[in-house]
């Protein structure tokens, strides 16, 4: 019998009840299978791995869908449950990492037999034993214990306040000035005379790309930048007091290292000499870059000294439109949402031999969400859900959130596409994010086909989920790629010599650009090494230290960054798997994006590979070689 995806109950069923049922069932059954592993009974090797698989699909389907409806189900209740229910997930995940005698069956296991990709699931359930603290003492493990629980209310609370904190401005009509006619139509005045312009994606980067009025950019992105403060600044010391004293607990100097130890980059030393080799390698460039927006700044205010966040977007645009006669308001008009969403299923569906059969009766959370089978053939091969629009109470960044983890003859994966975008015309920036995030969506299904499934989809190292995705945006740049769905309103195509000058626009700035990403990983690692008793000065000075853009005065931007609770230490990741996806973009044709064979060989031996190796080694057996730092520094060079 064919795999059926999960049955969800629809926008008029009872979702609340359904995400009760499903992690109570998980968890009884996750239990039942753990107190039957500590029986006694003599078993193999694979019967004890298997059925260590069966209680981590049990758990991993009911966490997926409460983790996803958190964040995006409009009624209240349902999200209140959800984080609820991720809380009882938790907490039993913390109970059974701790288990000694759970533990102990798994370190008698006899793993001579194992086939390499079994032997590599008990050597890594092994490791994660080791890192709760299981071998610790009684008083020790039960304040990991405490640590552990804690510490997801907390990032649940962290996510929460800035999800719900949407500012608005209020400004005179005739501050919309350079904005373009949909979106001041989209804007008109309300009982007071006044414009209402939110913090909400949607409204805040056309605003602070195009109005003229500067005053007005800075008011808007100080509201964006302190969304989340004051509440979270408690929040925010606590998960960093409590991170350090478990690292530290559990043997390691701080969270940094404690994190490193599972990823690519091995230690919290090596993030800091990172950071500091993408800085140096960014400051020429950088500083070049930052010159010209300066020089084009002072043609308006001759006395201005430095550029903020709240100029970068506006100045940037001015330069592009002048110096690269790339005007944004003529770029978006190809850019119409329905065909973009359109083309990028095409353009996804030939590079990676897959097409997407939309599913109008497939059950939603929301009206607005769209669901789609994935095919390969006439085979089903996964589900995935497209929720795009911004709407009261739900995420407001992008980002991919995994419902069911594939497992091979068992679990059809399933995931969502969770963004923020205009239902008209796209900002090409919008183009980009969204086939970015696609990329981390086609990786959960494609990698989802897995025997195990903690190696399923996006199960590599967490410092190269990230390429996957930052390839994917190439083909969002390609002349060819983009005639084939982006046409304004009379059907014509963007001609390629505007695609041409678009690129190189878009190669400006990528100096300053990764200075400012450094400013954004050297605070994620900061805060978890030093944690500072004052925040906000503690950021300020990492900010004049790395960014080349001034801080905006009396803005906290660390309330806002939801990546310290995801990402933790760890948000150099971002440049980290940029590195890694420019060398193996290298690997395909520029003129030819969609030539087969090193699609195909990218499609294998990289993402249906799920976790089933090291990122290194998948790298390396589609590039013929390890990766190396070359490629990226000679494009960021140029």
């Amino acid at each position: 019998m064919p795999m059926q995806p999960l049955e969800l109950p629809g926008p008029h069923g009872d979702w609340a009840q359904f995400v009760d049922d499903l992690v109570e069932c998980g968890l009884a059954d996750a239990r039942r299978i753990a107190t039957g592993l500590k029986d006694g009974a003599p078993r193999s090797a694979h019967e004890v791995l298997d059925r260590w698989n069966d209680s981590s699909i049990a758990v991993s389907t009911a966490g997926g869908v409460a983790g996803l409806l958190a964040q995006v189900h409009p009624e209240v209740e349902v999200r209140t449950r959800s984080e609820a229910a991720l809380q009882e997930l938790a907490k039993f995940g913390s109970e059974l990492s701790l288990d000694k005698e759970l533990y102990a069956v798994f370190a008698a296991v006899d793993g001579g037999g194992l086939d390499p990709e079994a032997a590599r699931l008990l050597a890594k359930v092994l490791r994660d034993f080791r890192r709760s603290g299981v071998d610790r003492d009684d008083a020790t493990r039960d304040r990991l214990k405490a640590i552990d629980e804690r510490l997801t209310v907390l990032g649940q609370d962290f996510s929460r306040i800035i999800r719900d904190d949407v500012r608005t401005i209020r400004i005179a009509p005739e501050r919309l000035d350079g904005l373009p006619k949909d979106y001041v139509d989209a804007h008109p005045p309300g009982d007071d005379g006044l414009v209402a312009i939110t913090t909400d994606y949607p409204d805040l980067i056309p605003f602070t790309t195009f109005a003229h009025d500067g005053a007005a950019r800075r008011e808007l992105h100080t509201a964006f930048l302190n969304r989340g403060w004051p509440d979270n600044d408690p929040v925010l010391h606590e998960i960093l007091d409590l991170r350090h004293e478990m690292a530290t607990l559990l043997g390691y100097p701080d969270w940094a290292a404690y994190d490193a130890e599972v990823k690519m980059i091995g230690t919290g030393e090596a993030i800091g000499e990172f950071i500091e080799r993408i800085t140096d390698l960014a400051d020429a460039p950088g500083r070049r870059d930052l010159a010209v927006l300066l020089a084009r700044a002072r043609q308006d205010d001759p006395g201005i000294e430095a550029l903020t966040a709240a100029d970068n977007a506006y100045y940037s645009e001015l330069v592009r439109r002048e110096d690269y006669e790339v005007d944004a308001q003529e770029v978006r008009r190809y850019f119409d949402f329905a065909k973009v969403s359109a083309g990028l299923l095409d353009v996804t569906g030939r590079l990676f031999g897959v097409s997407y059969r939309p599913r109008d009766d497939a059950p939603v959370w929301h009206e607005a969400v769209t669901a789609y089978d994935v095919l390969r053939g006439d085979e089903m091969i996964g589900r995935i859900y497209l929720d795009l629009h911004p709407r009261e109470g739900k995420f407001k960044h992008a980002a991919q959130f995994g419902l069911v983890s594939g497992v091979a003859g068992r679990d059809l994966p399933e995931g969502a596409l969770v963004c923020n975008f205009p239902t008209g015309l796209m900002e090409h920036t919008d183009v980009v994010t969204l086939f970015h995030e696609f990329g981390h969506l086609v990786h959960h299904v494609l990698g989802g086909a897995q025997r195990w499934v903690r190696f399923s989809g996006v199960a590599t190292e967490w410092d190269f989920v990230e390429a996957p995705s930052q390839m994917l945006e190439e083909w969002a740049w390609d002349a060819n790629v983009l005639r084939s769905f982006a046409t304004d309103a009379d059907g014509v195509a963007i001609p390629g010599e505007l695609v041409a000058k678009m690129v190189a626009a878009h190669e400006f700035g990528k100096g300053r650009h990764a200075r400012t990403q450094m400013f954004y990983a050297a605070t994620s690692l900061g805060l978890h090494r030093d944690r500072p008793a004052d925040h906000t000065a503690y950021v300020a000075e990492l900010q004049e230290r790395y960014d080349l853009l001034a801080q905006l005065p009396d803005t906290h931007f660390q309330a806002a960054f939801g990546h310290l609770d995801g990402y933790g230490s760890g948000y150099y990741t971002y440049m980290w798997s940029l590195v890694i996806a420019k060398d193996m973009f290298s690997a395909f044709d520029g003129t030819n994006l969609f030539d087969p064979k090193v699609a195909e060989r990218y499609r294998d031996r990289v993402l249906a590979q799920g976790g089933r190796a090291d990122a290194a080694d998948l790298v390396a057996d589609f590039l013929g070689q390890p990766y190396s730092f070359d490629t990226f520094g000679e494009w960021l060079a140029r």
